[in-house]
C-alpha cells in the first residue's frame, strides 16, 4: 500500500472519528458549563520547572510557553495544574502518549460528552491551536512552586497597624449597609454606601477577588483574589481601606474569620483563615494583622475510590456558629474539614467526607447545617455543624452552583434552602428542618423551572417574599441580561422576568452585560445586580425595589470596570440568604 494510500485512510478515519465526536457534544455538556468550567488561572505567568520527555512530540520553546500559557487560561480548571484530572480527566504522559497526536487533536477540537469543550469547531481555537495543544499534552506537566510560610511571610504587610488604627469608628457611614462589589478585571473592590448609592472608595486588591468576607464584628472586610492576596480592610478609617495583606498561594478562591463567641472562649475577629487552590492547603492568620501562623496542606485520598490526589482544592470555607472550628471544603477529594482551632498548636481536625467536587455552599436558617454543593456529582452535602457529622447527601440537579444558597419558608414543606444549577433550567428546593417538619429534611421536596441553565446565584431574605434567580452563563442574550423573580408564596405560578440590563440603560456597544449576583441591602427591601460587560466596555450596578419589582437606582461610574459579585456588609457577618 502506497504512503498516499495510507495517509488518506488515516484522514478518513480521523474524519470519523471527528464525526463521532460531533455527535457526542451535541448531547454533552451544555454552553453553560463549558463557560464555567474554561475559566483562566492566575498560574499563567508564574515560573515553572520544566523537563524534557524525549518520547513526546518536538516543541520549540516559543510553542511550549503558548501552549502552557493556553493550558492556564482555557484548561486547568477542569484538568488540574499538574493535569491529573479534577473536573477533568487526567492528561498525564502515560494517558496521552499512547492516544497520540491524531486522537487527542481530534479530542481537543470536537469535545466529548463529559464535558470537553469543542475548541475548534466553536471556534475558540484555530486548526494550528489544537495541533499545539495535541503536542503540549503529551509533554511532561511543568511543576509550579510551592508556596511556604517564607514565601508568605515576604509578602505580608501591615500598613496601619493595629495600635495606630481608630479607637472608634471615624465616619458617617452606615457600615452594616455598605456593599463590597469585586471589580474582576482591574484588581479592586469598590465600596459603595448602600445608603447613597456612592463610591465611598476604590481600593486595591488581589485579580479578580472572588469574595469578600466581614469579620464577626463588622469592622473588618476581608477580600480574596484568585491569585491568593487576601486584603484586610478597615471599615472604621475616615475612608475605609487597606490595613493588611498577604499572599497566602498562587492560586486561591476562600477566607473567612473566626466567629465563635461561647463557653470555650470569645474568638470574635481573632483568626483569619484562607485556603488555595495551589498549592492545595489552608492558612490560619492572626486576625488583627493577617499575620501566618499555621499551614495545613489538604492533598490526600478521595471519598469514593481512596485514592491518591495531589492537587485537592479548597473550595469554600465558613466559620462555625456553635464550636471554635472553621468548616474547610475540599473539592477533588470530597471532603469537610472541621478545623478547631482553640488552639493551633495542637490542631484538631475532623474530616467527614461527601461527595466530590466539593464548591460552595451556605447555611440553613439556623445556621446549623451547611449545605454543600458537590457541583460535578450533582448532590448537596449537609453538614452538622453542631455535632460535626455528615447528616446528607441530597441528590439534586445538574452541576450545582448556589453561592451561598437561599432560605425561606415554603407553604407545606417549611424551611428549606435552595440552589440553581449551571447544567439545567431547575432549581431544587430542600428541607432543613428536622424537628417540625422531619418528614422533609435534607431531602429534595420541589423543583422550580427557570428560563435555562448557567445559573451562578441564588437569592433571598427574610422580610422578602421573593427568590431570586441569575443565568448570566446562559448563552442566549436574553437570559443572560435578565433575572427571574418568583412569589415564595405562589410558587406554582412561575417566574416574573426582570430586564436588569436593559434597566442599566448603557450603550449599545457590543458588550456582553450578563446580569449577576442578587444582593440584597440590609432591610431587606433592595436588591442589587452587577451588569457585568467587557473590560473596554461600559458596566453598572442596577437597584430594583424588592416590594413592586421596579427599577429604583442604576449606579454608574468609569471605575465600575467589570463588576461581579457584591456583598452587603450586615448579611455577610450574619450569614443572612
Amino acid at each position: 500500500m502506497t504512503t498516499r494510500k495510507l495517509a488518506r485512510l488515516a484522514a478518513l478515519a480521523l474524519s470519523t472519528l471527528a464525526l463521532a465526536a460531533m455527535a457526542q457534544h451535541k448531547e454533552g455538556a451544555t454552553a453553560p458549563e463549558v463557560n464555567y468550567q474554561a475559566g483562566s488561572s492566575p498560574l499563567t505567568d508564574t515560573p515553572m520547572y520544566q523537563s524534557t520527555n524525549p518520547k513526546a512530540p518536538k516543541m520549540t520553546q516559543a510553542e511550549f510557553d503558548r501552549a502552557r500559557q493556553t493550558y492556564f487560561e482555557r484548561c486547568a480548571g477542569c484538568h488540574g495544574v499538574l493535569r491529573k484530572g479534577a473536573t477533568g480527566k487526567p492528561l498525564t504522559p502515560d494517558i496521552t502518549l499512547a492516544k497520540g497526536t491524531d486522537y487527542l487533536k481530534v479530542f481537543i477540537a470536537y469535545g466529548s460528552p463529559a464535558g470537553m469543550p469543542n475548541w475548534q469547531t466553536s471556534g475558540e481555537f484555530t486548526e494550528a491551536d489544537v495541533d499545539l495543544m495535541a503536542r503540549y499534552i503529551q509533554q511532561d506537566p511543568p511543576q509550579p512552586p510551592e508556596w511556604s510560610m517564607a514565601d508568605m511571610k515576604k509578602t505580608w504587610k501591615v500598613t496601619v497597624a493595629p495600635k495606630d488604627r481608630p479607637t472608634k469608628k471615624m465616619n458617617n457611614y452606615n457600615i452594616s449597609n455598605i456593599f463590597s462589589t469585586t471589580l474582576r478585571d482591574t484588581g479592586e473592590v469598590a465600596l459603595i454606601d448602600g445608603d447613597t448609592k456612592q463610591i465611598i472608595n476604590i481600593v486595591k486588591t488581589g485579580y479578580a477577588v472572588h469574595i469578600s468576607r466581614t469579620s464577626a464584628s463588622g469592622r473588618y472586610l476581608f477580600v480574596i483574589g484568585r491569585d491568593g492576596r487576601v486584603n484586610m480592610i478597615d471599615l472604621w478609617m475616615p475612608k475605609p481601606d487597606n490595613v493588611a495583606e498577604i499572599r497566602i498561594g498562587l492560586e486561591a478562591r476562600s477566607v473567612d474569620t473566626s466567629k465563635y463567641k461561647g463557653k470555650d472562649g470569645d474568638f470574635t475577629d481573632k483568626l483569619a483563615i484562607a485556603g488555595a487552590y495551589w498549592p492545595p492547603q489552608f492558612v490560619i492568620m492572626d486576625g488583627d494583622t493577617l499575620e501566618p501562623k499555621k499551614i495545613v496542606s489538604t492533598r490526600g485520598m478521595t471519598v469514593d475510590t481512596q485514592e491518591y490526589h495531589p492537587e485537592p482544592r479548597v473550595a469554600s470555607i465558613v466559620a462555625s456558629h456553635f464550636k471554635p472550628e472553621f468548616i474547610v471544603n475540599v473539592k477533588e477529594t470530597g471532603k469537610t474539614l472541621m478545623v478547631d482551632y482553640s488552639d493551633i498548636e495542637s490542631l484538631k481536625i475532623t474530616e467527614l467526607g461527601s461527595a466530590r467536587f466539593l464548591h460552595d455552599g451556605g447555611w440553613d436558617s439556623t445556621k446549623r447545617y451547611f449545605m454543600v454543593a458537590a457541583n460535578n456529582s450533582n448532590k448537596v452535602g449537609v453538614i452538622d455543624a453542631k455535632e460535626d457529622k455528615l447528616a446528607a447527601i441530597v441528590d439534586v440537579g445538574k452541576i450545582p452552583h448556589p453561592g451561598r444558597g437561599a432560605n425561606f419558608v415554603h407553604p407545606k414543606f417549611g424551611p428549606v434552602w435552595s440552589t440553581g444549577h449551571l447544567g439545567d433550567e431547575t432549581i431544587s428546593l430542600i428541607g432543613t428542618d428536622p424537628k417540625k417538619h422531619k418528614q422533609y429534611a435534607f431531602k429534595e421536596v420541589a423543583k422550580l423551572k427557570g428560563p435555562g441553565g448557567g445559573a451562578l446565584f441564588i437569592k433571598s431574605h427574610p422580610k422578602s417574599t421573593h427568590l431570586y434567580s441569575d443565568a448570566p452563563l446562559n448563552p442566549d442574550p436574553k437570559v443572560s441580561q435578565s433575572v427571574v423573580v418568583y412569589d415564595i408564596n405562589n410558587l406554582d405560578k412561575g417566574y416574573t422576568v426582570l430586564p436588569i440590563a436593559e434597566w442599566a440603560g448603557l450603550p449599545d456597544d457590543g458588550g456582553a452585560k450578563r446580569v449577576v449576583q442578587p444582593e440584597f441591602n440590609k432591610a431587606g427591601d433592595e436588591v442589587w445586580f452587577a451588569v457585568w460587560s467587557a473590560k473596554d466596555k461600559q458596566s453598572a450596578l442596577v437597584v430594583v425595589d424588592d416590594k413592586t419589582l421596579k427599577l429604583k437606582a442604576v449606579i454608574k461610574d468609569p471605575r465600575i470596570i467589570t463588576p461581579t459579585g457584591h456583598f452587603n456588609v450586615n448579611n455577610t457577618q450574619h450569614d443572612v440568604y
